[in-house]
């Protein structure tokens, strides 16, 4: 079954231009695209009107191009055009950065908006993200996002966007998810759903709901100090996952490892399959 799923609000134009574009990326580079998702504030769930296009994909190449002694780009790059920002990832990296704990590739696989995609893939690869994501590992990856946005945005005291605020409260609220979770290590990627489970203060969902109403109207928030309300939900959140997660360094086991490139040899083949191409050669 293959996936598509956007939602009505967002610019036809805008979304066929994606379509083109990714077209493009599958012919020119000789790539198979099992998953092409929107990222950042549209997939978050904190747009504004003006808000850019983040088109994300992972990609697959084709059999064939993993005969040669030459190690490829692990990362497909496409120049800004206007507000659209789009890149992906080889599914090599994806697994790879999966392994050391880093959450990017499992919001992809969570993202509400595809506009294309393999469902077996996302579901396989979702079912082996869950088994093979290091839950300490991914709350270090928040944290450090989050301390960074703290710290770079925030440290002075001064008057920054407002907008900038979700980029600090999001990886915050995931660690007071996962907090709340013990057993879980894939905290939810949109930001309602997540501040809604994570239970925060009244007081902050309350700044958080106003702040949230005021960006899907407006094209600027403005710039003010960081609230206190949501500085003390920050520093508190941090303060405590540092506490719990920043001295673990778990390494990957070798059994993860191989389930990995067993994941990674089925894909290549069952697309190869699927196009109807003959494998030159099966992935030993």
């Amino acid at each position: 079954m293959t996936l598509r799923s956007i939602p009505v609000e967002m610019d036809g134009g805008k979304v066929a231009l994606i379509d083109a574009m990714l077209d493009r990326v599958a012919d020119e580079h000789r790539v198979f695209l099992p998953l092409a998702i929107e990222s950042g504030s549209r997939a978050w769930g904190f747009a504004s009107p003006d808000s850019d296009y983040d088109c994300r994909f992972v990609y697959v190449r084709r059999a064939v191009d993993h005969i040669t002694p030459w190690v490829s780009r692990d990362v497909i790059e496409l120049p800004f055009e206007g507000d659209l920002d789009a890149n992906g990832w080889d599914l090599r990296k994806a697994l790879q950065l999966l392994l050391k704990g880093n959450a990017v590739i499992v919001e992809w696989l969570c993202s509400p908006v595809v506009y294309r995609g393999q469902a077996w893939f996302r579901d396989e690869f979702l079912a082996f993200a869950r088994e093979a994501a290091s839950r300490e590992a991914v709350c270090r990856h928040y944290l450090h996002l989050g301390e960074r946005q703290r710290r770079v945005y925030f440290g002075d005291g001064t008057s920054v966007a407002q907008k900038k605020i979700f980029y600090a409260l999001r990886p915050a609220a995931a660690l007071r998810w996962l907090r709340m979770r013990p057993t879980e290590a894939v905290a939810p990627m949109h930001f309602p759903t997540l501040m809604d489970e994570c239970d925060p203060p009244s007081e902050l969902k309350s700044e958080v709901a106003e702040l949230m109403a005021r960006k899907s109207i407006t094209h600027e928030l403005g710039s003010a100090p960081l609230p206190r309300t949501v500085a003390r939900f920050l520093d508190a959140e941090f303060e405590l996952a540092r506490g719990l997660f920043e001295s673990s360094a778990p390494s990957v086991s070798e059994q993860m490892i191989i389930r990995a490139e067993q994941f990674y040899r089925g894909v290549v083949e069952r697309l190869e399959r699927e196009s109807g191409a003959v494998l030159p050669f099966r992935l030993a």
